[in-house]
Protein backbone atom coordinates (compact mmCIF):
# COMPACT_ATOMS: atom_id res chain seq x y z
CA UNK A 1 0.00 0.00 0.00
CA UNK A 2 1.52 2.98 -1.37
CA UNK A 3 1.76 5.92 1.63
CA UNK A 4 0.35 4.25 4.16
CA UNK A 5 -1.23 5.92 6.58
CA UNK A 6 0.31 5.42 10.14
CA UNK A 7 -1.27 3.00 12.63
CA UNK A 8 -1.21 2.57 16.42
CA UNK A 9 -2.55 -0.75 17.11
CA UNK A 10 -3.42 -0.18 21.31
CA UNK A 11 -3.94 -3.16 23.72
CA UNK A 12 -4.78 -3.26 27.04
CA UNK A 13 -3.26 -5.72 28.85
CA UNK A 14 -4.42 -6.79 32.58
CA UNK A 15 -3.46 -9.64 34.04
CA UNK A 16 -3.49 -11.95 31.22
CA UNK A 17 0.26 -12.39 29.71
CA UNK A 18 -0.46 -15.26 27.80
CA UNK A 19 -3.49 -13.86 25.88
CA UNK A 20 -1.40 -10.82 25.24
CA UNK A 21 1.56 -12.55 24.08
CA UNK A 22 -0.40 -14.69 21.82
CA UNK A 23 -1.95 -11.56 20.45
CA UNK A 24 1.57 -9.92 19.75
CA UNK A 25 2.51 -13.10 18.38
CA UNK A 26 -0.16 -13.26 15.42
CA UNK A 27 0.67 -9.51 14.56
CA UNK A 28 4.00 -10.56 13.41
CA UNK A 29 2.31 -11.59 10.55
CA UNK A 30 0.04 -8.63 9.82
CA UNK A 31 0.84 -7.10 6.05
CA UNK A 32 0.14 -3.44 6.87
CA UNK A 33 3.72 -1.64 6.14
CA UNK A 34 2.78 1.02 8.87
CA UNK A 35 1.93 0.48 12.08
CA UNK A 36 3.22 0.18 15.41
CA UNK A 37 2.41 -1.79 18.57
CA UNK A 38 1.10 0.23 21.65
CA UNK A 39 0.82 -2.36 24.94
CA UNK A 40 -1.19 -0.50 28.17
CA UNK A 41 -0.76 -2.32 31.43
CA UNK A 42 -3.21 -1.54 33.24
CA UNK A 43 -1.84 -2.04 37.19
CA UNK A 44 -1.21 -6.10 36.87
CA UNK A 45 -1.19 -7.89 40.00
CA UNK A 46 1.82 -9.97 38.86
CA UNK A 47 5.23 -9.37 36.61
CA UNK A 48 3.17 -9.06 33.41
CA UNK A 49 4.73 -5.82 32.58
CA UNK A 50 8.75 -7.50 32.84
CA UNK A 51 7.78 -10.43 30.81
CA UNK A 52 6.20 -8.61 28.04
CA UNK A 53 9.27 -6.93 27.89
CA UNK A 54 11.19 -9.55 28.09
CA UNK A 55 9.52 -11.21 25.58
CA UNK A 56 8.87 -8.71 22.92
CA UNK A 57 11.38 -5.82 23.67
CA UNK A 58 11.52 -2.72 21.59
CA UNK A 59 8.59 -4.81 19.46
CA UNK A 60 6.47 -3.12 21.14
CA UNK A 61 5.54 0.25 23.11
CA UNK A 62 5.24 -0.71 26.46
CA UNK A 63 3.36 1.44 29.03
CA UNK A 64 2.88 0.70 32.74
CA UNK A 65 -0.36 2.27 34.74
CA UNK A 66 0.08 2.20 38.53
CA UNK A 67 -3.62 0.82 38.66
CA UNK A 68 -6.42 -0.32 37.26
CA UNK A 69 -8.31 2.23 34.97
CA UNK A 70 -10.85 0.42 33.44
CA UNK A 71 -10.97 -0.61 29.64
CA UNK A 72 -11.63 3.05 29.05
CA UNK A 73 -9.39 4.79 31.08
CA UNK A 74 -6.53 2.13 30.23
CA UNK A 75 -7.29 2.88 26.29
CA UNK A 76 -7.39 6.04 26.67
CA UNK A 77 -3.78 6.08 28.29
CA UNK A 78 -2.73 4.51 24.72
CA UNK A 79 -4.73 6.42 22.57
CA UNK A 80 -3.29 10.01 23.48
CA UNK A 81 0.49 8.36 23.37
CA UNK A 82 -0.44 7.63 20.20
CA UNK A 83 -1.65 11.01 18.87
CA UNK A 84 1.37 12.36 20.42
CA UNK A 85 3.09 10.58 18.19
CA UNK A 86 1.44 10.95 14.67
CA UNK A 87 -1.06 8.25 14.28
CA UNK A 88 -3.37 8.88 11.23
CA UNK A 89 -5.61 5.97 12.54
CA UNK A 90 -5.77 4.14 15.81
CA UNK A 91 -6.61 0.85 16.37
CA UNK A 92 -8.17 -0.70 19.84
CA UNK A 93 -7.43 -4.38 20.07
CA UNK A 94 -8.50 -6.74 23.10
CA UNK A 95 -5.20 -8.52 24.25
CA UNK A 96 -7.58 -12.46 23.65
CA UNK A 97 -7.42 -11.54 19.96
CA UNK A 98 -5.83 -13.37 17.02
CA UNK A 99 -5.76 -11.24 14.06
CA UNK A 100 -5.60 -12.58 10.19
CA UNK A 101 -2.34 -11.49 8.50
CA UNK A 102 -4.28 -9.19 6.28
CA UNK A 103 -7.23 -7.89 8.68
CA UNK A 104 -5.38 -3.86 8.93
CA UNK A 105 -4.77 -3.78 5.46
CA UNK A 106 -8.28 -4.30 4.59
CA UNK A 107 -9.76 -2.07 7.39
CA UNK A 108 -7.45 0.38 6.80
CA UNK A 109 -8.13 0.33 2.59
CA UNK A 110 -11.84 0.40 3.09
CA UNK A 111 -11.71 3.41 5.91
CA UNK A 112 -9.92 5.70 3.56
CA UNK A 113 -12.83 5.09 1.17
CA UNK A 114 -15.27 5.61 3.31
CA UNK A 115 -16.31 9.59 3.92
CA UNK A 116 -17.41 10.75 7.36
CA UNK A 117 -16.14 7.31 8.89
CA UNK A 118 -15.87 7.37 13.14
CA UNK A 119 -14.87 3.95 13.55
CA UNK A 120 -15.41 0.28 11.99
CA UNK A 121 -14.88 -3.18 13.24
CA UNK A 122 -13.94 -6.39 11.30
CA UNK A 123 -15.53 -9.78 10.84
CA UNK A 124 -15.29 -11.14 14.35
CA UNK A 125 -14.89 -14.94 15.03
CA UNK A 126 -14.98 -17.23 18.26
CA UNK A 127 -11.00 -18.73 18.49
CA UNK A 128 -12.66 -21.58 19.57
CA UNK A 129 -15.05 -22.14 16.86
CA UNK A 130 -13.01 -20.23 13.66
CA UNK A 131 -16.05 -20.36 11.32
CA UNK A 132 -18.83 -19.18 13.80
CA UNK A 133 -19.58 -15.52 14.47
CA UNK A 134 -19.10 -13.57 17.39
CA UNK A 135 -19.88 -10.46 15.79
CA UNK A 136 -20.35 -8.01 12.96
CA UNK A 137 -20.88 -4.71 14.81
CA UNK A 138 -23.41 -4.21 17.24
CA UNK A 139 -27.06 -2.89 17.21
CA UNK A 140 -28.83 -1.35 20.14
CA UNK A 141 -32.33 -0.47 21.67
CA UNK A 142 -32.49 2.17 23.39
CA UNK A 143 -35.89 1.26 24.42
CA UNK A 144 -35.39 -1.59 26.52
CA UNK A 145 -31.83 -0.88 27.29
CA UNK A 146 -29.86 -3.52 25.52
CA UNK A 147 -27.69 -4.49 22.77
CA UNK A 148 -26.90 -7.35 20.81
CA UNK A 149 -23.60 -8.35 18.85
CA UNK A 150 -25.12 -8.85 15.04
CA UNK A 151 -24.42 -12.51 14.06
CA UNK A 152 -23.28 -13.66 17.07
CA UNK A 153 -23.64 -17.41 17.27
CA UNK A 154 -24.29 -18.14 13.23
CA UNK A 155 -22.26 -20.26 11.19
CA UNK A 156 -20.68 -18.22 8.75
CA UNK A 157 -21.79 -18.58 5.27
CA UNK A 158 -21.73 -15.51 3.51
CA UNK A 159 -24.17 -14.05 5.28
CA UNK A 160 -22.76 -10.64 6.31
CA UNK A 161 -19.93 -10.27 3.26
CA UNK A 162 -21.23 -6.68 2.66
CA UNK A 163 -20.00 -3.90 4.17
CA UNK A 164 -22.80 -2.54 6.54
CA UNK A 165 -23.78 0.53 8.98
CA UNK A 166 -24.38 -0.52 12.58
CA UNK A 167 -25.11 1.27 15.84
CA UNK A 168 -21.51 0.75 16.92
CA UNK A 169 -18.88 -0.97 15.96
CA UNK A 170 -17.42 -3.89 18.15
CA UNK A 171 -14.89 -2.37 20.74
CA UNK A 172 -12.72 -6.51 20.81
CA UNK A 173 -11.54 -4.69 17.41
CA UNK A 174 -11.92 -0.68 16.53
CA UNK A 175 -10.26 1.11 14.17
CA UNK A 176 -10.81 4.87 14.61
CA UNK A 177 -9.57 7.61 12.41
CA UNK A 178 -7.21 10.50 14.22
CA UNK A 179 -10.18 13.04 12.60
CA UNK A 180 -13.25 11.32 14.66
CA UNK A 181 -10.96 10.98 17.77
CA UNK A 182 -10.45 14.74 17.69
CA UNK A 183 -13.73 15.18 16.81
CA UNK A 184 -15.66 13.52 19.08
CA UNK A 185 -13.33 13.02 21.93
CA UNK A 186 -11.89 10.20 23.92
CA UNK A 187 -13.75 6.97 25.68
CA UNK A 188 -16.06 8.16 28.45
CA UNK A 189 -14.21 6.92 31.56
CA UNK A 190 -17.46 7.09 33.89
CA UNK A 191 -18.37 3.66 32.24
CA UNK A 192 -15.05 1.45 33.63
CA UNK A 193 -15.83 -1.56 31.17
CA UNK A 194 -18.91 -2.45 28.90
CA UNK A 195 -20.72 0.17 26.57
CA UNK A 196 -17.84 2.83 25.89
CA UNK A 197 -17.53 2.05 22.79
CA UNK A 198 -21.67 2.07 22.37
CA UNK A 199 -21.07 5.44 23.97
CA UNK A 200 -18.35 6.63 21.39
CA UNK A 201 -19.88 5.34 18.13
CA UNK A 202 -23.64 7.24 19.91
CA UNK A 203 -21.24 10.89 20.23
CA UNK A 204 -20.08 9.92 16.65
CA UNK A 205 -23.79 9.25 14.93
CA UNK A 206 -24.83 12.71 16.79
CA UNK A 207 -21.86 14.50 14.69
CA UNK A 208 -22.73 13.32 11.74
CA UNK A 209 -20.36 10.23 11.62
CA UNK A 210 -20.95 6.57 10.83
CA UNK A 211 -20.00 3.33 12.14
CA UNK A 212 -19.03 0.60 9.78
CA UNK A 213 -18.59 -3.12 9.77
CA UNK A 214 -16.31 -4.25 7.09
CA UNK A 215 -16.67 -8.02 6.37
CA UNK A 216 -13.18 -8.79 4.48
CA UNK A 217 -11.01 -8.13 7.28
CA UNK A 218 -10.74 -11.44 10.15
CA UNK A 219 -10.16 -11.84 13.61
CA UNK A 220 -10.43 -14.39 16.09
CA UNK A 221 -11.51 -13.58 20.09
CA UNK A 222 -11.41 -15.82 22.73
CA UNK A 223 -14.20 -13.63 25.04
CA UNK A 224 -11.78 -14.80 27.87
CA UNK A 225 -13.54 -13.33 30.96
CA UNK A 226 -11.05 -11.50 33.12
CA UNK A 227 -13.94 -10.68 35.52
CA UNK A 228 -16.14 -12.64 37.96
CA UNK A 229 -19.08 -13.25 36.82
CA UNK A 230 -20.74 -10.54 39.54
CA UNK A 231 -18.76 -8.13 38.45
CA UNK A 232 -19.36 -8.62 34.65
CA UNK A 233 -23.04 -8.30 35.23
CA UNK A 234 -22.88 -4.71 37.61
CA UNK A 235 -20.92 -3.16 35.07
CA UNK A 236 -22.89 -4.42 32.70
CA UNK A 237 -26.09 -3.05 33.71
CA UNK A 238 -24.66 0.08 34.84
CA UNK A 239 -23.01 0.57 31.90
CA UNK A 240 -26.55 0.16 30.31
CA UNK A 241 -28.33 2.61 32.06
CA UNK A 242 -25.01 5.48 32.47
CA UNK A 243 -25.95 4.87 28.41
CA UNK A 244 -29.47 5.85 28.80
CA UNK A 245 -29.16 8.93 31.19
CA UNK A 246 -26.16 9.83 29.87
CA UNK A 247 -27.22 10.02 25.96
CA UNK A 248 -30.80 9.06 25.89
CA UNK A 249 -34.17 10.85 27.52
CA UNK A 250 -35.83 10.26 30.55
CA UNK A 251 -38.75 8.25 28.57
CA UNK A 252 -35.94 5.96 27.23
CA UNK A 253 -34.63 4.88 30.95
CA UNK A 254 -38.52 4.90 32.09
CA UNK A 255 -39.16 2.49 29.01
CA UNK A 256 -35.92 0.40 29.56
CA UNK A 257 -36.18 -0.12 33.29
CA UNK A 258 -40.44 -1.26 32.96
CA UNK A 259 -39.18 -3.91 30.47
CA UNK A 260 -36.15 -5.27 32.93
CA UNK A 261 -38.98 -4.88 36.32
CA UNK A 262 -41.64 -6.51 34.28
CA UNK A 263 -40.14 -9.16 31.72
CA UNK A 264 -36.38 -9.71 31.55
CA UNK A 265 -36.10 -10.16 35.27
CA UNK A 266 -38.87 -12.32 35.92
CA UNK A 267 -38.46 -14.14 33.18
CA UNK A 268 -34.23 -15.08 34.21
CA UNK A 269 -35.89 -15.95 37.79
CA UNK A 270 -38.08 -18.41 36.04
CA UNK A 271 -35.64 -19.74 33.71
CA UNK A 272 -32.96 -19.99 36.24
CA UNK A 273 -33.98 -19.58 40.23
CA UNK A 274 -31.50 -20.87 41.58
CA UNK A 275 -28.65 -18.30 40.26
CA UNK A 276 -28.50 -15.12 42.68
CA UNK A 277 -24.94 -14.02 41.02
CA UNK A 278 -26.78 -12.30 38.53
CA UNK A 279 -29.77 -10.87 40.57
CA UNK A 280 -27.59 -9.56 43.45
CA UNK A 281 -25.01 -7.98 40.88
CA UNK A 282 -27.93 -5.93 38.49
CA UNK A 283 -29.55 -5.25 42.10
CA UNK A 284 -26.11 -3.20 43.12
CA UNK A 285 -25.93 -1.54 39.36
CA UNK A 286 -29.93 -0.51 40.20
CA UNK A 287 -28.38 0.82 43.68
CA UNK A 288 -25.04 2.54 42.43
CA UNK A 289 -27.81 4.96 39.76
CA UNK A 290 -29.98 5.62 42.78
CA UNK A 291 -26.65 7.08 44.38
CA UNK A 292 -24.83 8.32 41.78
CA UNK A 293 -25.23 11.76 39.79
CA UNK A 294 -24.63 11.56 36.05
CA UNK A 295 -22.54 13.99 34.55
CA UNK A 296 -21.73 14.52 30.93
CA UNK A 297 -24.86 14.21 29.59
CA UNK A 298 -25.00 15.80 25.78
Amino acid sequence: MRDAPKVAIIILNWNGVSDTSECLESLKSVTYPNFETIVVDNGSQEDDVNILRRRFGDSIHLIANDKNYGFAGGANVGLRYALGRGADYLLLLNNDVVVDSEFLAELVQTAQSLPNLAAACPKIYFHDRPNVLHSTGGRVNVWTGTSRQVGRGEIDKGQYDQIAVRDYADGACILISRQALERVGFLDEDYFAYWEETDWCTRARDLGMRSLYMPKAKVWHKGSASLTKHDFYFLYRRGALLFLRKRKTTLHLISALLCYFLLFGPLYVLRHPSRLTRALAEARALLWHLRTPVTGKT
